[in-house]
């Protein structure tokens, strides 16, 4: 029996999206070939298993044969508890420390896309709500007209505005004009210091789910149609309006291209086991640009991530074996 650390929850804004992710991971893996321990990180930092505060992490840890952190967001998808687990030299599911981290950062994310040479939308990158940091990463104080200013002339309205390191669109608005982007920039800073500020794709959105170590393969590609202006928070876990198209109804070739550009992404990153990647096709000209990479996507039931393997040949149950035996190499 392999045994298989699960970990999930978090401190993140994340929570709650980890715990049901874990529920169904646990569920799928196949009983007779693992031996599983539950481990919840509580909201406020304690490692408990059934309940109980765990006295010895590390030690239980270190008796495992693999870990899978189901855990998204800060303290979880960011960097930090993969490089826990790489000083206890335990294996574990997913991107190493680097391409963790990277991903997790939005604004660092941008520019090793662009080093990369891969599509994505225009960007403005503000810090500590007025200061801008423009494309030689040169620091301004600005006021807010002038921050107004701009970004209407870098993007032009209507723009979406992002905490840097957050996930699942918490703390993520739409905002339509210079009065709303200043709100949006406010209500992003209570999630990060670092502000993202994008222009508006028209079109579709839609994802495609990588595996893989040195070798990567690349899934189909699914769509999301938002009940909502945008995939908020809500709309993804809370509106059952909200629907996934499987695969995506766009052109064959340009599925391709998309899946070509997920597995270059995902290698310009450094990244190993698994990732999502969001991209938007845009509306008349079918241009594609790359959004963001997950690199601990969702695995709960609705979560596109195995919906893409499943549609793709391979089974919820066979995805997670896939995922430790890369774990293990």
């Amino acid at each position: 029996m392999i045994k298989v650390a699960v970990i999930y929850g978090g401190m993140s804004t994340e929570h709650d999206v980890s715990m049901v992710s874990a529920q169904n991971v646990i569920e799928n893996l196949n009983a007779g070939k693992y031996d599983i321990y539950k481990i919840e990180i509580a909201k406020n930092g304690e490692w408990l298993n059934n309940g109980k505060k765990i006295k010895n992490v590390v030690e239980i840890l270190q008796k495992m044969d693999v870990v899978f952190p189901v855990l998204h967001g800060l303290y979880g998808e960011d960097g930090t508890i993969q490089g826990m687990l790489e000083m206890l030299k335990v294996p574990y599911v997913g991107c190493k420390v680097l391409a963790s981290s990277v991903c997790m950062d939005k604004v660092y994310t941008k520019y090793i896309l662009k080093n990369a040479k891969i599509n994505q939308a225009k960007f403005v990158y503000i810090k500590n709500e007025n200061t801008y940091v423009d494309d030689d990463l040169e620091e301004m104080d600005l006021q807010n007209d002038e921050i107004i200013d701009v970004v209407n002339k870098k993007l032009g309205f209507p723009v979406f505005v992002k905490p840097s390191n957050s996930g699942s669109s918490v703390g993520v608005t739409k905002a339509n004009n210079g009065e709303e982007l200043v709100r949006a920039i406010q209500t992003a800073s209570q999630y990060d210091k670092k502000i993202l500020i994008e222009e508006t794709i028209v079109g579709k959105e839609v994802e495609c789910a990588v595996l893989g170590n040195d070798e990567v393969k690349a899934s189909t590609v699914g769509e999301i149609i938002s009940a909502e202006d945008f995939y908020t928070y809500d709309a993804k876990y809370n509106n059952s309006e909200s629907k996934t198209v499987i695969p995506a109804l766009i052109p064959e070739k340009i599925i391709e291209e998309i899946r070509r550009c997920a597995i270059k992404a995902f290698k310009a990153v450094d990244g190993s086991g698994l990732a999502r990647v969001d991209f938007f096709v845009e509306k008349d000209t079918n241009k594609v640009f790359l959004n963001e990479i997950n690199t601990m996507p969702g695995f709960t039931e609705i979560s596109m991530y195995p919906k893409l393997w499943e549609a793709s040949g391979i089974s919820y149950s066979e995805l997670l074996d896939e995922l430790i035996k890369l774990a293990l190499q």
